[in-house]
């Protein structure tokens, strides 16, 4: 059973304080001892002090955890916007035209499109690009159009030679009648 440091250093901060309740009662009808009376005892205050140290390195060591944690969401949602932003511009590309209208993705050709922090879409790899995505149109009837988008980070990673930090990927359909 795990016991967290809040819990731990309540009971200490209990014990004390029942302690020193106990000392008061015992010298209440007799004379009253300054000395015990005054303040807490110094091995009550270096445990008091060793239970909240304990505590308090017990937090520091979870902040890397979690700043990498909110990094790691960060990317992934900018990630998530860029393939939703690909999938809306092919969905409103209409049944007549064959190359979508803001990023000139045509139909049925695979694209790779590199995007910076800011979201905007370049054909090259450039030092600013963060992001890289590819489509991967696959055959279907007539009329039809699937595409396998990814989206991949760092972008000067090549997701087919070597593993990316991160990865994003999407299956959509697309009716073009």
């Amino acid at each position: 059973m795990k016991i967290s440091g809040f819990r731990i250093l309540q009971g200490v901060v209990a014990a004390l304080c029942e302690r020193r309740r106990d000392r008061w009662k015992a010298t209440s009808s007799a004379v009253i001892d300054r000395r015990y009376s005054a303040a807490f005892s110094l091995v009550e205050v270096v445990l008091a002090l060793g239970v909240a140290a304990f505590c308090l390195i017990a937090v520091v060591g979870l902040m890397p955890v979690g700043v990498q944690t909110n990094r790691n969401a960060a990317f992934q949602t900018a990630a998530t916007n860029i393939m939703a932003a690909i999938v809306a511009d092919l969905r409103t590309t209409p049944a007549a035209a064959t190359t979508s209208p803001q990023f000139a993705i045509t139909f049925g050709t695979d694209k790779t499109l590199y995007f910076d922090a800011s979201g905007q879409a370049s054909a090259s790899l450039s030092p600013e690009s963060r992001y890289q995505l590819n489509v991967r149109w696959n055959s279907a009837p007539t009329g039809l159009q699937y595409a396998d988008l990814k989206v991949t980070w760092p972008a000067s990673v090549d997701p087919a030679t070597a593993t990316p930090s991160g990865v994003v990927k999407a299956f959509a359909a697309f009716d073009r009648n």
